[in-house]
This record gives structure tokens, C-alpha cells and sequence, in this order.
């Protein structure tokens, strides 16, 4: 099993640091608002990772942050006249709704960094006192120059950078030693969330957070490292410098970043018009069919949303629903009794189409190759759909198996009553009257488990069947 690694540049065999143990960690987003489907890729992309891994026997710890104090976080806070925390926890569980549609597991553990602040105080200390950072009037920074690999996962050489970076310019930032030293811990403003600290009274770097959860949760050196490509310069070179000069060892042996979504060939952008959550799509699709479009890719290619490629994915995912549903049928009314010998060899057949989904995944998870295979199995299983009860529950078995491990759910839903619908719907027009808001959003989300999408328009909750 292969793993392209942006730290080397090349395709490298997948060798884990402990046995059959994978360390894994994965940048989370920040809880400000609705994720949008630019947040949705790393989660899907990286979650499939995760299934093939533990499908190949591995113990996979899985880790992926939220980030819950963040300046948007305090912005959107201001703007409401609420809590900061108020914010966090409210977007953190609207996120987990929207993963939770897109079939996403949950990790190992989903640390939030406000409750990780001791920890990173703890790292700062270790590196001022290994002379990588220095406090100027409560602001502590690192010195960039000091860790002689900086540049190594970006490609970047040090003399050519500018300090292009997520840290807030705070007040006093001419005192830096050199211009492209970043902030580890920076003093309050008035209204801001702060925890005490040796230095001041304050909070962390955006860096540091990912350095020291990664730490507590798996170990100083982990085997896999994974987030969005824009991530790779500054934050990802940045936990590098900061990891691995405080723990005094390599911080991750593989390195996987995810490429850029567009929308209808253009950046994604409020400003243009072209953004769209999570949830906005959740009123159109199935979730299914947004993780099912996403790996028609590859992770490291680029990917265009469209309208046009999601009701490719949609008829797609259909094509393996009514395939499954159809052996369903038909295995529950065959003749019991093993294979024959005929059956027998088509099985062979079956499964080389899984060992062809097998060497796809193997080859740094090519998601795009591997669906084709399952299309195959698909294709096959149409063309040889009569035979004994135990040769159709093979070809189920092996369909439901791969497309478990893509994490899609190709099993159809029961349908519903067009009564029952209406009567559901009732009862969440009733929870939100009530501002029983946590039910009534159950509600939406137990039909749409069920193949039914509201929306909410001006004269009344429309919905339909997907």
C-alpha cells in the first residue's frame, strides 16, 4: 500500500511507526458557522482513508479537531451579542449533524482546543526555554530561523518568504526579532475569551493548537498527518517547527493534503455568489450522493462542483441502490442451497473486480478508480443475477462491502407514506412553534434518513423524495 507524501514528493509504502497502530491526525474546521462543501472534502476524502485502513486490519486512533476560539469565532460572537463559547459549541454541533449526513465517523476523539490550553502553555515553556521563542511584552513568538528544516513540508526557502500568515497583527508586532517569526501566544483585547499564562493573560497561536492536541492524543511523532492543501504553508510548516523542536522528534511520517473544490471552474467565494454549506445542498441532494460525488476523484486532484456532476453522482449512486435492492429481491426468493460449480467460477470473477477496488485503494486511496470497480461489480452482478440463494448473497455481500468501506449507503430507504411525511411535518411545525428547535431539527434529519428533503419557503414546508 502506497501513500503520496508531500514531504518527500513521491509515492512511498505504507509502513506504520508501531505495528499495526495508525497514529492519524486531521485538521478540523473552525466552528463559526455552517461548514461549507470546501470543509466537506478533507472530512469525506480523509474518513474513506480511515475506512480502507481499518478494513486492511490496521487500529486506526483518529483525531480531528475543532478549533473554538478563533477571531471569527469572536467576530460572529460580537455581532450576536453572545459568548464566544456560545458560538463554538452551536457550530460544532450543526457540523456534526452535516458529518453525520455525509456518513462521516466520528473520530477517536474530537478535542476542542479551548480545552487543551494548559497543554500549549506547556509547549511554549519548552520552547523559550530551548531558545526557539522569546516573549516581547506578553506576546510570545517563535523564532522562524532557529529551526534549520523550516520549509521542507512547502517547499519554500526561508530568505525567499514574506510573513504571509494567519496571526493577527497585535499590537507591538515591529518588536519581532524577524519579520517571519509567528505568534505562539498573544495578549487579550477588551472582550476577548483569555486564559492566564506566564506571560500574559491571553490566548494561543492558531499553530500551536494542532502541535500539542496531536501530542496528547497520539504521540510526538505520529504516522499520518492530513488536511486541505491550503493548509500545507503556513499552518502545517508551522506545527512542524513547532513539534518537532520542543518533542526533538520527526512530527509525522506521511504527510496527505487534499486539492482545492471549485465551483462551476471558479474559486469558490461569498462575494461571487458561488458558496454553498453543507446544509444548502442537504435541501437538494441526499448527502450520499455529495460524499459519492466527492470520490469520483481523487483526493489530489482538483474538483468541480457542478449541478450538472452531481446529478451524475446522484443517477450513479442510484444505478448501485436499484442493483442492490434488486439481489435483495431476488435472494430472498432463490432456491436455498450452496453454489453450484458454474456459480462457483462466477464468483472468482466477482471477486477480481474486488481485488481491482483493492489495488486502487492501495495506490494513495484513488477513490476515482476504485468506484469505477465497484461500477464493474455493479455491471456484473446485473448481467449474472439468477442463480441460488447462497450466489446471491455473495454478489450483495461483496457490492455492500466496498461500498461500505466508501462509506456510502446504497441500501434503500423503506418509503414512506406521503400521510406519514405530513404528519411528521406537522409535528415539526408544532416542536418549532414551541421553539423546541433540537426536535424539530431530529425530525428533518430522521426524514431525510428516509429519503425525504424539506424546505422551508415562504408559504410553508415543501418537500420531496431523493
Amino acid at each position: 500500500m502506497k501513500i503520496y507524501n508531500t514531504l518527500t514528493g513521491k509515492k512511498e509504502e505504507f509502513v506504520p511507526l508501531e505495528g499495526n497502530k495508525v497514529k492519524m491526525y486531521v485538521c478540523g474546521p473552525t466552528v463559526y458557522n455552517l461548514i461549507h462543501i470546501g470543509n466537506a472534502r478533507p472530512m469525506i476524502c480523509f474518513d474513506t482513508a480511515r475506512r480502507y485502513l481499518e478494513y486492511k486490519g490496521y487500529d486506526v486512533n483518529y483525531v480531528s479537531n475543532f478549533t473554538d476560539v478563533d477571531d471569527k469565532i469572536i467576530q460572529k460572537a460580537a455581532e450576536e451579542g453572545v459568548d464566544a463559547g456560545e458560538i463554538a459549541s452551536r457550530y460544532i454541533e450543526e457540523c456534526k449533524k452535516d458529518m453525520e449526513g455525509m456518513n462521516v465517523k466520528p473520530a477517536t476523539v474530537h478535542p476542542l482546543a479551548t480545552m487543551e490550553i494548559d497543554g500549549m502553555i506547556d509547549m511554549i515553556r519548552v520552547l523559550i526555554d530551548k531558545g526557539y521563542a522569546y516573549d516581547v511584552n506578553g506576546t510570545v513568538y517563535y523564532r522562524t530561523r532557529k529551526f534549520k528544516d523550516y520549509g521542507k513540508l512547502s517547499k519554500k526557502n526561508i530568505d525567499d518568504l514574506e510573513a504571509g500568515h494567519r496571526d493577527i497583527k497585535v499590537a507591538g508586532s515591529g518588536e519581532k526579532e524577524d519579520p517571519l517569526d509567528f505568534v505562539l501566544w498573544k495578549p487579550k483585547k477588551e472582550g476577548e475569551p483569555s486564559w492566564p499564562s506566564p506571560w500574559s493573560d491571553g490566548r494561543p497561536g492558531w499553530h500551536i493548537e494542532c502541535s500539542v492536541m496531536a501530542k496528547k492524543y497520539l504521540a510526538d511523532e505520529i504516522d499520518i498527518h492530513a488536511g486541505g492543501e491550503d493548509l500545507i504553508f503556513p499552518h502545517h510548516e508551522n506545527e512542524i517547527a513547532q513539534s518537532e523542536a520542543a518533542n526533538g522528534v520527526p512530527f509525522s511520517k506521511y504527510w496527505m493534503h487534499n486539492a482545492f473544490l471549485n465551483i462551476d471552474n471558479k474559486k469558490m467565494s461569498k462575494s461571487t455568489g458561488n458558496f454553498f454549506t453543507v446544509r444548502d445542498i442537504s435541501k437538494e441532494y441526499d448527502l450520499q450522493v455529495l460524499r459519492f460525488f466527492m470520490l469520483s476523484a481523487h483526493y489530489r486532484s482538483p474538483i468541480n462542483f457542478s449541478r450538472d456532476l452531481m446529478e451524475a453522482a446522484k443517477n450513479g449512486l442510484e444505478r448501485i441502490a436499484t442493483a442492490v435492492a434488486n439481489l435483495k429481491y431476488l435472494a430472498e426468493n432463490a432456491q436455498p442451497g450452496g453454489m453450484s460449480g458454474e456459480e462457483l467460477e462466477k464468483a472468482a470473477l466477482a471477486q477480481e473486480f474486488v481485488e481491482k477496488f483493492e489495488r486502487a485503494m492501495d495506490d494513495d486511496f484513488n477513490t476515482a478508480d476504485a468506484v469505477s470497480a465497484v461500477f464493474e461489480l455493479v455491471r456484473f452482478a446485473n448481467q449474472n443475477s439468477s442463480g441460488t440463494k447462497a450466489y446471491l448473497e455473495m454478489l450483495l455481500e461483496k457490492i455492500l462491502m466496498l461500498t461500505d468501506i466508501l462509506g456510502l449507503k446504497v441500501e434503500k430507504h423503506e418509503e414512506m407514506l406521503d400521510s406519514e411525511v405530513d404528519a411528521m411535518i406537522a409535528e415539526r411545525q408544532a416542536a418549532r412553534k414551541a421553539k423546541d428547535f433540537a426536535r424539530a431539527d431530529e425530525i428533518r434529519s430522521e426524514l431525510l434518513a428516509k429519503g425525504i428533503v424539506l424546505e422551508d419557503t415562504r408559504e410553508g414546508v415543501r418537500w420531496k423524495r431523493v
